[in-house]
């Protein structure tokens, strides 16, 4: 199957052809014919799949085959995001894949100054990418007028809910006119998901382009079993070791991440920290860095990394495992897309078994572990309960898994120091 099989117009089919894309991937060979004629949907798709084209080619074919409606701060189609990054993303594939059409675009989200985005959206946009607390704060000063979108999209919905934004999503709904086409995408199909599609869904289609909560087909994944107070110190030496030039590291928690970062800078490895206390400029850097090699090693926490498309990204490890087993799958997912193969390691304590198994109950299959000679756990040391990261985060702290690994003086959590060797 080929782009020009679904009807698409040339100057959307020139954009491809630029892309070097010649075939659709499974999630846009069945998502681009329904958003075409006309229905609502509600997509289940792995990252990496190409469900970002997989919405925006038939929106932007859409909107170029009708009648142009724009007046002063209306939208004609708008996609919300959970986040900045993922914001960026999408707005960047709008841009390359609507190049040769006649059609305006512009992002909005929070962290920067608003009065640039009011000037924006002046004019009225074809197409408005927008975070949910950005855009409602548009809305209430009159500077985005939702009453002429003809198509909405929320891309990673199940995030969104994740994140606490449901009432939000709710309010910007309220705004909407009635008749309109609804696109809903997400990672993972959950009950809260399906509840949500049933509130402003009509008649979708429903797509399931991969099964239900599971990872892509080209990732390894290993575990590697190891006592809390030496997870950098592993760490350190697989990136050395096996001579990793890029690698997306996953903490639970913002001060996590900081130290981790120093840490490995300390060993000789240079690397950076992205999460929700850095600003956007200081975010977009860091990312720029590790996407051009200056730094080897992005640490991040789950919020912050949603969104990020790294191209051929090789490893992915999870530092912690999260609290929550799907974000498991949207961690790894960072690597392996498209087709490509990736590996995902993860440095599992003593503390955080239970949370392996839950991952695994998720996973349906026991992952394989590995113990390298010189990283066997202590049997001595006891679990301990582990703070759950977001909540944690939410409250006002931040220090990562503070569980003890020893009743003694060796009581230090991975990030505290400990004797250095040079890894560069």
């Amino acid at each position: 199957m080929s782009f020009k099989d679904f009807g698409l117009s040339e100057e959307l089919l020139r954009a491809i052809a630029d892309q070097d894309y010649r075939e659709p991937t499974s999630v846009q060979q069945l998502a681009i014919p329904v958003v075409l004629e006309g229905h609502d949907m509600l997509v289940s798709a792995q990252t990496g799949t190409g469900k970002t084209a997989g919405f925006t080619l038939p929106m932007l074919h859409c909107l170029s085959t009708r009648p142009k409606t724009r007046t002063p701060y209306s939208v004609r189609a708008l996609i919300l995001t959970p986040t900045r990054e993922l914001a960026v993303q999408v707005e960047e594939s709008v841009r390359t894949y609507g190049k040769f059409l006649p059609l305006k675009s512009t992002i909005v989200f929070g962290g920067v100054n608003i009065n640039s985005q009011m000037k924006i959206l002046r004019g009225g946009v074809d197409i408005l990418v927008a975070t949910p607390g950005r855009l409602l704060d548009l809305v209430s000063q009159r500077a985005a007028d939702l009453s002429k979108v003809e198509i909405l999209i929320l891309d990673e919905a199940d995030r969104m809910l994740d994140m606490g934004f449901i009432n939000d999503i709710r309010k910007i709904i309220s705004h909407l006119p009635k008749t309109r086409q609804n696109l809903l995408f997400c990672a993972t199909f959950s009950d809260e998901i399906k509840r949500l599609a049933d509130g402003f869904l009509k008649s979708p289609k429903l797509i399931e382009a991969a099964r239900r909560n599971t990872t892509a087909a080209g990732i390894s994944q290993t575990i590697y079993p190891v006592d809390n107070r030496r997870k950098s110190e592993l760490l350190s030496f697989l990136i050395a070791s096996k001579n990793w030039k890029q690698v997306l590291v996953f903490t639970r928690t913002k001060h996590g991440a900081n130290r981790l970062s120093q840490q490995l800078c300390d060993d000789g490895i240079s690397a950076t920290a992205i999460h929700g206390n850095k600003t956007q400029a200081a975010r977009t850097k860091a990312l720029a860095d590790f996407k051009k090699g200056a730094v080897r090693v992005l640490v991040a926490t789950d919020i912050a990394a949603r969104g990020l498309d790294i191209e051929q990204l090789p490893h992915v490890v999870n530092f912690e495992l999260p609290t929550v087993a799907e974000d498991y799958v949207h961690r790894i997912g960072r690597t392996g897309r498209a087709g490509n193969e990736g590996e995902a390691f993860s440095l599992v304590c003593i503390d955080e078994h239970e949370l392996l198994k839950k991952i695994e109950h998720l996973l349906k299959c026991s992952l394989t572990k590995v113990v390298l000679p010189g990283y066997e756990p202590d049997p001595s040391i006891k679990a301990q309960p582990i703070p759950n990261g977001r909540n944690f985060q939410r409250r006002g702290g931040g220090g990562g898994n503070q569980s003890r690994s020893r009743p003694s003086s060796n009581n230090r959590s991975s990030y505290n120091k400990r004797p250095r060797g040079n890894f560069r």
